[in-house]
C-alpha cells in the first residue's frame, strides 16, 4: 500500500498530478506534499509568477514541478494547460480542479447574470471540460479530485450562488464517475468547510461565522490547507482504487453541528 513516511495514503512517487489554483492555499499545500512523496507536479494559476514561486520551493526541496499558467475560464487555456503537461511529462495520472471563483458575497437573489454564468462556467464547466481533456490522456488507475465545498450541502445568506455551483459539482463528480469508470479512472471530490486562505478572507472577517464556527463546529477551529492536501491525497493514491462518485466531506465537524 502506498504510503509516505507518516504512514498516509499517497500517490505513488513518478505520478504526474496537475493542479489548479496551485499558487496558494489549498492547491500550494497539495502541490507541494505530492511533491514531497515524489509526484510531478503541474502547479497551475492564472499567474505565472505565482507559480513559478510555488515550483521553486518545490524545486528547493528536492521535488519536480512545472509552472503552467491558465484561466479557467478559458477552453483555450485549459487545453494549452494539458498540453503543456503532456508534452513535458508525457502523462497525466492525476487531475486536482481547485481553482474557482466567487465574485460576490451574499444571498442568491442579489447575484445578477453576470456574475452567475462567472461563477457557473469557472467552477462546474471548467472542471467538467478540464476532466474530459485530461482524461484522453489518463490511462486506468488515474484519479481526478474535484474541490467542491460544504457550501454546496447547505444554504447560505452569505455565498448563496458560489453554494449552488458547488451542489453542481457534487453532481458533475457522480455523472464523471460514470463517465469514466469502465476506463478505470476514478472521479472523486473533497468539500472542506470553512479554510484559511486569501479565498476565504471575506468569510474569515465575519465575527458572527467565526463565533459559530469555533463554538458550534465539532473541532472547534478553522481549517488549515493541509488539511485538505492530505484527503486530496488519499483520493488520489491507490488506498481509494475502490472509491469513486463520492464527496468527502473535510469541515471539522460543522455540517454535524446541533441546529438547536
Amino acid at each position: 500500500m502506498p504510503s509516505d513516511k507518516t504512514g498516509n495514503c499517497m500517490p505513488d512517487a513518478g505520478k504526474v498530478v496537475v493542479i489548479t489554483g496551485a499558487s496558494k492555499g489549498i492547491g500550494a499545500a497539495t502541490a507541494k506534499k505530492l511533491a514531497a512523496a515524489g509526484c510531478k507536479v503541474v502547479v497551475s494559476s492564472r499567474s505565472q509568477e505565482n507559480c513559478q514561486l510555488v515550483v521553486d520551493e518545490i524545486e528547493e526541496a528536492g521535488g519536480e514541478a512545472l509552472a503552467v499558467s491558465c484561466h479557467i475560464g478559458d477552453e483555450d487555456q485549459l487545453q494549452g494547460l494539458i498540453d503543456k503537461t503532456v508534452n513535458h511529462w508525457g502523462k497525466v495520472d492525476g487531475l486536482v480542479c481547485n481553482a474557482a471563483s466567487n465574485p460576490v458575497y451574499g444571498p442568491a437573489k442579489v447575484v445578477d447574470y453576470k456574475a452567475f454564468e462567472l461563477i457557473m462556467r469557472n467552477n462546474v464547466y471548467s472542471a467538467m471540460k478540464l476532466t474530459v481533456l485530461a482524461a484522453k490522456h489518463m490511462a486506468a488507475g488515474s484519479s481526478v479530485v474535484i474541490i467542491s465545498s460544504i457550501a454546496g450541502l447547505m444554504g447560505s445568506r452569505m455565498i448563496g450562488a458560489y453554494g449552488v455551483s458547488k451542489a453542481a459539482e457534487m453532481s458533475l463528480i457522480r455523472n464523471l464517475a460514470l463517465d469514466y469508470g469502465k476506463k478505470g479512472i476514478r472521479v472523486n471530490g473533497v468539500a472542506p468547510g470553512l479554510v484559511e486562505t486569501n479565498f476565504s478572507t471575506a468569510l474569515m472577517n465575519n465575527p458572527a461565522l467565526m463565533n459559530k464556527v469555533h463554538n458550534e463546529s465539532a473541532l472547534g477551529r478553522v481549517g488549515q490547507p493541509d488539511d485538505i492536501a492530505g484527503p486530496i491525497s488519499f483520493l488520489l493514491s491507490d488506498c481509494a482504487s475502490f472509491i469513486t462518485g463520492q464527496t468527502i466531506i473535510a469541515d471539522g465537524g460543522m455540517v454535524i453541528a446541533d441546529p438547536l
